[in-house]
């Protein structure tokens, strides 16, 4: 445990800092024989994606420790911080470029065109009707229905029914 002194114009105050806060704030370290320095609270929305898996959870260990104090105390920019570590526009939530809005409509016009053609095409090869779309096959449907007695309440089954029933050609 280190002691510093501070003596502001009032009185005297003392502040502890353990040895951890002393490393994560002025200490360079080094990783694989590469020197560099943490980065500060400050660079976080703008080297977010280039930053190591363990020093992003490093900067929001950090980012939770301050948010567990008063908030009227953090600064503006480790307010800022928090917010983009929280809800930020990077991984699953990032910005599409606009170089892909192209491809899209591209890809999804091509599929439309490509689905259409294969429908017509195929309409075009069927020339023959179905057989059970010729008004006699309709008729002996009407009649198959009334032998079976089907919709019996307001259907082609019931009394004084003045419908087409099942006839739809002419």
């Amino acid at each position: 445990m280190y002691m510093i002194w501070l003596s502001p114009p009032d009185c005297i105050s003392k502040i502890r800092i353990n040895q951890h806060q002393i490393l994560n704030r002025t200490v360079n370290f080094s990783k694989r024989g590469i020197s560099y320095t943490p980065v500060t609270i400050t660079e976080v929305v703008g080297k977010w994606n280039t930053l190591s898996p363990e020093e992003q959870s490093d900067i929001t260990k950090r980012i939770e420790e301050l948010q567990k104090q008063d908030w009227q105390r953090l600064s503006l920019e480790e307010k800022k911080a928090a917010y983009y570590i929280s809800f930020g526009n990077y991984g699953p939530r990032e910005f599409y470029e606009s170089r892909h809005t192209g491809k899209i409509i591209a890809g999804v016009t091509g599929l439309l065109i490509v689905s259409g053609g294969f429908f017509f095409m195929t309409k075009k090869a069927v020339t023959e009707h179905p057989k059970t779309l010729n008004k006699e096959w309709e008729e002996a449907t009407n009649e198959r229905m009334r032998q079976q007695k089907a919709n019996p309440i307001t259907g082609i089954s019931s009394e004084g029914y003045k419908g087409k029933g099942y006839v739809v050609s002419d």
